[in-house]
């Protein structure tokens, strides 16, 4: 899949209605700091199209980025951030669950974890959640840079085992830095929507 565009659509609250498309859609969802801003402006070739921040837990909202007027990519907020309040955790825990419950045209969610650590409780909850709401669920393994190529297979099977896959389930890996696995997440993302992989 070749990005030819990709711009903002818009952004949803606490108490925001969703809105409605009629494209499909892909959502990633991971713990803050898991680097979700960074590999979706990797993976669209844009700079400061997703924010990043140095602060852990700033994204609480929900963005639509509409792809080639084809598809929309949904980033959820962060979850898991330790310092943001109980009260907060679960607002956005519910805003996740609405979107997640409700949207007719998701066709997939990507769930990001970082290669260098197993998968925390939040991750763990967040993917068998999920999987029981027979959605398409892809993992991928963030932050390949920051460890070295040997010790790529032995954190892979540390994933794996901890959220409890199937030993033939794939587990993608990505560096924003390098943009390595940008286009094998592109094919992936493009098989599932019906897209044309060479476009």
């Amino acid at each position: 899949m070749k990005i030819k565009s990709a711009e903002l659509a818009c952004v949803c609250g606490p108490t925001s209605k969703f809105p409605i498309y009629d494209m499909p859609e892909v959502a990633f969802a991971g713990r803050s700091n898991v680097g979700k801003s960074s590999l979706i402006n990797s993976l669209l070739c844009r700079k400061n199209l997703a924010r990043t921040s140095s602060s852990p837990g700033k994204t609480v909202t929900i963005n639509f980025y509409n792809v080639n007027n084809e598809f929309f990519l949904v980033d959820l907020p962060g979850y898991g951030y330790a310092k943001a309040s109980e009260a907060e955790r679960a607002k956005w825990g519910k805003m996740i669950e609405k979107y997640l419950n409700n949207r007719v045209n998701l066709t997939m969610v990507i769930l990001l974890v970082d290669i260098r650590h197993a998968p925390s409780k939040d991750d763990v909850l967040m993917y068998d959640w999920i999987c029981k709401s027979g959605l398409n669920t892809f993992v991928v393994a963030t932050k390949l840079d920051k460890i070295k190529r040997s010790q790529v297979d032995k954190q892979k099977k540390l994933i794996r085992e901890t959220l409890g896959m199937k030993s033939s389930e794939n587990i993608y890996t990505f560096s924003s830095l390098s943009k390595q696995g940008r286009e094998e997440l592109l094919k992936c993302m493009s098989e599932q929507m019906g897209l044309d992989v060479n476009e």
